[in-house]
């Protein structure tokens, strides 16, 4: 199986190919539209900005190649929210690929924001890609902008409110947990969208 990490830059990005690597999967790195054409599977790690995210994204020409991509596709983290229409952080304009508006998190007592930690996954039915995970599993998260819960919301999470914590429509899934920090859950997920699990 060819699997390949966009390169966007992200801080996340050693840490997401030592995970595969743990799966027994050599991820390859890259920023070329022809090498992640030609991929199995595709994921795009994101930490920071959205917007200096879709910056490097446009400057390795690589929108419209992630538009328009067949192949399964899991976003993480800032990934994950570079799949949807736009972000309020920066008011950028981001892929397209989910419908909806990522916007900042509201910080309420016992609720600070970056949401940084541990936090309780909610299952939204049985799907695949989170077979093996248990209703209630902690995963690891830092942000502070993330996805409404809707149709494509598999799983959510509360902290200052629900929000959308795993998504999936068709080929496109999104991780806004840490997988690759997560433990024993963050592998599982991997190795279901991988298919090796």
């Amino acid at each position: 199986m060819r699997v390949v990490l966009v390169d966007s830059g992200g801080a996340n990005i050693g840490s997401v190919r030592y995970a595969l690597q743990r799966l027994g999967v050599d991820a390859e790195l890259s920023g070329d539209g022809d090498a992640i054409r030609r991929a199995d599977r595709v994921i795009l790690p994101g930490v920071g900005a959205a917007a200096a995210a879709m910056r490097r994204l446009h400057e390795l020409d690589l929108v419209a190649t992630l538009r328009a991509l067949d192949r399964p596709l899991l976003g993480i983290c800032l990934g994950m929210q570079l799949l949807y229409s736009a972000s309020e952080e920066g008011d950028v304009d981001c892929l397209g690929l989910l419908p909806g508006r990522v916007r900042r998190m509201r910080a309420l007592p016992g609720a600070r924001i970056p949401h940084m930690g541990w936090n309780r996954l909610r299952k939204h039915g049985e799907p695949l890609l989170l077979d093996g995970i248990n209703d209630g599993a902690q995963a690891y998260f830092v942000h502070g902008y993330a996805a409404a819960v809707d149709d494509a919301t598999i799983a959510s999470c509360e902290h200052g409110g629900s929000f959308a914590a795993v998504v999936q429509e068709g080929h496109i899934a999104g991780a806004q947990f840490h997988p690759e920090r997560s433990g024993p859950v963050g592998l599982r997920l991997l190795a279901n969208f991988l298919g090796v699990g």
